[in-house]
Order: structure tokens, then C-alpha cells, then sequence
């Protein structure tokens, strides 16, 4: 049988958890200030800078962690706190995730920080966060600066076609499309051949992450359409196709690539 702590009265728990959560909003803010660098870039087309900001941004999170380590070794001695007391630190950081707009990433941060401190015994499920404990699926936040980590999009009003169109246009590109109604056609198309023409149901929508994500010389869009029980997620590349415009080049929808809709 698993014993709860029996008070969350260490100022050792508190405080530990405290750095822990403050070391994931360094990174994180410094990953929110990459994607919107990559963005500038991507319409840019300075490709080099691009891939030297993925690197970076990679090894970024790493640096982040391992500075985070430091820092609980130097002041608290982690390594040798006892396991009460770790109980303790994963139970206030919970209490501290309660209004935070990233709940899930924190949580994600705090395994990778344990699993270097405890190495020994980090697959023990009381210290770490085995599934998420706060969901962004259920957070309700009025502050305009926030930015959930997708967006709901909801068909059965407007239709697909439309609705796809507003995904892409809500990402804000600087740079115009050369024809964004004919690459949506082609997607809808692509869709209807992979998994055959479906009736719409009651909890028809479309969820898309609210961030681009940039890979070499394009930059995806990632979501996923849910329709009954259908579940059908989808990856859509934008790409310069001529001196100042874009297109979306293809949608991939299994692991095989399709052909692109421009060449």
C-alpha cells in the first residue's frame, strides 16, 4: 500500500519545486521567443538562420535542465533528499501548476530534472508525473498574452473548406498565398482518398496546434480532424513557391508522403 506524505510541511519540498518551476519558464520563454523568431525567418527565407535557431531551440532545453540540476544540487543537496520529501516536492509542484497556462510541458520538465537527480531510482512513479495531473484541455484563461497549445476549430457552420482557410490565414503569414482556395481543394481531395467521403457528426472538428512548426525549408502545420470516432490526424508543409508567395505543397496523412500539389 502507497503512503501519502503525511503533511506537505517541508519548506525544503516547497522551495525545491519552486525552482524546478521557475527553471521550465526560463525555458519556456525562451522557446516562445524562438517560434517567433523562426516565423520572421521562414518569411524571410533565410534558411541557415532557420536551421541554426532549430538547433539551438533543441539544445536549448537540455541547457535548461541541466542548469536547473545545478542549482537544486548546490543550494538543497537533491540528490540526497529523502523519499518523503520527494513526494512532497512533486505534490507542491502540482499546487503551483494549478493556474499555469502550461501545466503538461511543466510536468515534462520536472521528469527530465528528476530522472537526472534520481538516477538510480527515477522509475519510481511516486516522484514523477507518470500522465498528465492538470490537462490545458480544461484550463480557462481571459488573458489575451496566453497561448493555448491549440486551437479548436469547429466545421459544421462554414464546411471544411472554409474552415481550413481560416486555419491557415490565422497563422498570420506576412507573405501571401499564390492560390490558397486550389491547395485547399487538393487537401479536402487528398483526405477523401485516404479515408473515403464521412458524414459529418455531432462532434465534427478540427484541432490544430497554435504554433507553426519549421522543418528545413518548410513550415507544417500539425493537427487532427475528429469526426464520431474517427480520429484523422494530418501534417499540411507551407512552402515558397515563387519570389514572394507561398503554397501549401502537399498534406500528409500516413507515414508514405504524397506527391506535393505545386512543383
Amino acid at each position: 500500500m502507497k503512503h501519502f506524505p503525511k503533511l506537505l510541511s517541508s519548506q525544503i519540498g516547497f522551495d525545491v519545486a519552486q525552482s524546478i518551476l521557475e527553471g521550465f519558464n526560463r525555458h519556456y520563454g525562451s522557446f516562445r521567443a524562438a517560434a517567433v523568431h523562426a516565423k520572421s525567418l521562414f518569411e524571410a527565407g533565410d534558411w541557415l538562420a532557420l536551421q541554426k535557431l532549430a538547433r539551438d531551440r533543441i539544445a536549448s532545453y537540455d541547457d535548461r535542465v541541466e542548469e536547473c540540476v545545478r542549482l537544486l544540487e548546490d543550494e538543497y543537496d537533491a540528490e540526497n533528499i529523502d523519499d518523503e520529501i520527494w513526494q512532497q516536492i512533486k505534490l507542491h509542484y502540482i499546487g503551483l501548476l494549478t493556474q499555469h497556462l502550461q501545466p503538461e510541458c511543466a510536468e515534462t520538465f520536472f521528469n527530465s530534472v528528476c530522472c537526472k537527480i534520481l538516477h538510480r531510482s527515477y522509475f519510481n512513479n511516486d516522484f514523477i508525473f507518470v500522465r498528465p495531473v492538470i490537462s490545458t484541455e480544461y484550463l480557462e484563461n481571459d488573458e489575451p498574452a496566453a497561448k493555448p497549445t491549440y486551437r479548436a476549430y469547429y466545421p459544421g457552420k462554414d464546411g471544411l473548406a472554409a474552415t481550413l482557410e481560416r486555419i491557415v490565414t490565422n497563422f498570420q503569414l506576412e507573405r501571401p498565398f499564390e492560390d490558397l482556395t486550389r491547395d485547399v481543394a487538393c487537401i479536402i481531395d487528398s483526405i477523401h482518398e485516404t479515408y473515403g467521403a464521412f458524414s459529418e457528426a455531432v462532434n465534427f472538428q478540427v484541432h490544430v496546434l497554435s504554433s507553426l512548426f519549421y522543418r528545413n525549408k518548410a513550415a507544417y502545420i500539425i493537427g487532427r480532424i475528429i469526426n464520431g470516432e474517427l480520429l484523422l490526424p494530418f501534417a499540411v508543409p507551407i512552402r515558397h513557391v515563387k519570389p514572394g508567395l507561398l503554397a501549401l505543397d502537399t498534406v500528409l496523412l500516413k507515414r508514405e508522403s504524397p506527391f506535393p500539389f505545386v512543383t
